[in-house]
């Protein structure tokens, strides 16, 4: 069993609810629950270290869930913990291997950013989407055609097959939307990006009936923000908030610069944009007005 301290009993890890999904979130799961265990038996950083003969930084980093994991390193650490009931250890040991497991985007390292790709496998394990966009539709709701001509505006000189992959990552993505138990998608779109005719009339035309399919799905939810509401609470710019079942994760705020994304987990900041979002969602149109809007767009192009 898990050996109590003088601060009282620890929560065995076999209460942790095991994530479905990517192998990123479990990386975090496995890292949070040994952050926890740690600071419940108050080692630091340095004595963890010692015992899996590294540094503390790299201690620091696994329970960020920024690195892989080794079964010796976690078994130790847990024997360190006074994790030694053989159910209790095997619930965070049996982790280490799915947590080590590459995700399908891996395939796409190519053209994937390592910046992005943090994203990519937070989006697949994520129980809420929420998006604020003010110059593209979202990538989970664009079509082949409008995405390619968004990678082209990123990528001018790519080579033919390199945009190509591109577009199939983007695509690849889109499946989460119509998973056994997919997320929910919410997307608050400024006027502008639906009268942007990236592509051209007719992609864009096909892009707007793509969102109105979309629509149909139960787990879809889109929202336009107008001109008529002049300046509005995200004048900062876009950004999406990540929302997960397991309480080991927190909500994530992602903000994707031109080569570069900030994450913020922090609670103050995570706050911060949860308000922003709300007032967002509160002077944009009313979700029931969207379809009447979209078909408006579209007759205008």
């Amino acid at each position: 069993m898990i050996t109590p301290h003088a601060e009282g009993e620890p929560v065995p890890p076999t209460s942790m609810a095991v994530p479905r999904g990517s192998s990123t979130v479990l990386r975090i799961v496995l890292g949070a629950q040994l952050r926890r265990l740690r600071e419940e038996r108050h080692i630091t950083l340095e004595a963890a270290g010692r015992a899996i003969r590294a540094s503390h930084s790299k201690v620091s980093r696994m329970e960020l869930g920024r690195v892989s994991f080794r079964v010796r390193d976690v078994a130790d650490l847990l024997t360190l913990y006074g994790v030694t009931d053989p159910d209790d250890r095997q619930a965070l040991l049996g982790l280490v291997e799915r947590a080590n497991v590459a995700g399908w985007w891996h395939n796409y390292n190519d053209v994937l950013p390592s910046w992005f790709e943090t994203y990519v496998g937070l989006e697949e394990s994520a129980s809420v989407i929420r998006n604020y966009e003010v110059q593209f539709v979202p990538g989970l709701l664009q079509t082949e055609d409008y995405a390619r001509a968004v990678v082209l505006l990123g990528y001018p000189s790519a080579s033919e097959d390199e945009v190509e992959r591109r577009v199939r990552l983007r695509m690849a993505r889109q499946r989460i939307l119509h998973a056994q138990d997919p997320p929910h998608l919410w997307a608050v779109v400024d006027e502008a990006v639906l009268r942007r005719p990236l592509g051209g009339p007719e992609v864009m035309r096909g892009q707007i009936d793509h969102i109105l399919n979309t629509l149909e799905l139960p787990n879809v939810t889109v929202q336009i923000v107008p001109f008529s509401v002049g300046g509005h609470a995200a004048a900062g710019g876009p950004f999406s908030i990540l929302r997960f079942s397991q309480p080991d994760l927190p909500d994530v705020v992602y903000m994707e610069q031109l080569t570069s994304a900030v994450y913020l987990e922090k609670r103050d900041d995570v706050d911060s944009y949860l308000e922003v979002m709300e007032r967002l969602c509160i002077e944009a149109e009313p979700v029931g007005r969207t379809r009447e809007l979209l078909l408006e767009l579209r007759e205008e192009l």
